[in-house]
C-alpha cells in the first residue's frame, strides 16, 4: 500500500495506555537494540534469531513457531547448557513493550554476567521488581502461593507465582514464575518470565508495562484496538486538493452573503491557457 499523508489509513493516533495499544505485526524495532550492541542476526523463510557475541544469549522471533508465543529470549551459563531462564512475549504483544525489554537485554548484556545471567531468586528481590507496578497505582494481593497486580482499569495483571516449579517445565513454557496478562476478556496478551530471569530485566518488564507514554499508531491499526484505550490524533492531516476547493467554495459564499446589498462581487478575468507542456524525457506523465 503506498503511503498518502492524506489517507485515513496513515493518520498517526496516540494511543494509552500502551498495554491496550496491539501489535503492529512488525520485528524490528525490538530487534535494533541488539543489533545496535554487535549481536548477530540469522534467519530461515520464516523465523529470525539473534545470539549474543558469546552465543550466552539467544532471541527468537517466531511467525511459525509452534505455540503462540512469538518472542522466545534465553540465557545460558554455557552456550551447550540447559537453558538458564526464559522469557516469552505472545504475538499480540505492543512492540514498545518487547523493545523496552531488548533495550534493557543489551545495557545488562554489556555490563557483564552479573547483570544479564544470574540472579539470587530471594522472596525479598522478587518482590522488589514489583515497585514499578505499585508505583503505578496498581493494587496488589498477597496470597499464599502468590502475588497479584491489577492495573487501575482493570485489564491487566502481573502475578508473582512463590511456590516450587520445575526447571524444565519453566524452560518448556510449561510452568512460568511471572505471568503479565493485558487486555480486555477474550483478547489478552500474555508475557512470562522464569525463575532466575535477572530482577534488572523483570523490572524493565513491569516498568514498560506501565510506561504512561503514548505510542503511535495508524488509522489503520484502530479496527484492532481494544476498545477500551484512548486514540487521540496526533495532528491534522494535510488538507487535500478538494479540501482547498471547498474551503474556497465556502469562502465565496461567504464573501456573497456579506457583500452591501447592490455591489457586485470582483470575480478575476480567467487566464490565458497556457501552452502545451511537453513531457521531459525519462518522466511519466
Amino acid at each position: 500500500m503506498p503511503y498518502d499523508p492524506n489517507d485515513e489509513r496513515w493518520r498517526e493516533y496516540h494511543v494509552t495506555p500502551r498495554y491496550l495499544a496491539g501489535s503492529t505485526f512488525t520485528g524490528d524495532p525490538a530487534l535494533q537494540p541488539l543489533l545496535d550492541a554487535g549481536w548477530k542476526l540469522n534467519h530461515d523463510e520464516a523465523n529470525v534469531y539473534v545470539n549474543a557475541p558469546d552465543q550466552t544469549v539467544r532471541l527468537g522471533y517466531l511467525p511459525e513457531g509452534d505455540d503462540n508465543a512469538l518472542w522466545k529470549i534465553t540465557a545460558y551459563s554455557d552456550p551447550f547448557a540447559t537453558p538458564r531462564w526464559l522469557v516469552t512475549f505472545q504475538d499480540s504483544t505492543p512492540i514498545e513493550i518487547v523493545q523496552d525489554f531488548t533495550t534493557a537485554l543489551a545495557a545488562a548484556y554489556t555490563e557483564g554476567p552479573g547483570s544479564y545471567l544470574y540472579y539470587g531468586n530471594s522472596d525479598l528481590a522478587a518482590l522488589d521488581v514489583g515497585t514499578s507496578l505499585a508505583a503505578a497505582g496498581w493494587s496488589h494481593r498477597y496470597g499464599a502461593a502468590d502475588v497479584s497486580f491489577e492495573s487501575p482499569d482493570g485489564l491487566a495483571e502481573v502475578h508473582l507465582r512463590r511456590n516450587r516449579l520445575d526447571h524444565t517445565a519453566e524452560m518448556t513454557g510449561h510452568q512460568e514464575r511471572w505471568l503479565m496478562l493485558a487486555g480486555p476478556p477474550g483478547r489478552q496478551w500474555y508475557a512470562t518470565a522464569s525463575s532466575f530471569t535477572p530482577e534488572g530485566l523483570v523490572a524493565a518488564m513491569n516498568a514498560a508495562l506501565t510506561d504512561p507514554a503514548p505510542v503511535i499508531r495508524y488509522g489503520d491499526d484502530l479496527r484492532r484496538l481494544a476498545p477500551q484505550a484512548t486514540a487521540t490524533p496526533v495532528k491534522p492531516p494535510m488538507p487535500t486538493p478538494l479540501d482547498v476547493r471547498r474551503a474556497q467554495a465556502a469562502n465565496a459564499r461567504s464573501t456573497l452573503v456579506s457583500s452591501p446589498a447592490g455591489a457586485r462581487p470582483f470575480i478575476p478575468a480567467p487566464r490565458p491557457p497556457s501552452a502545451p507542456q511537453v513531457p521531459r524525457p525519462g518522466r511519466s506523465r
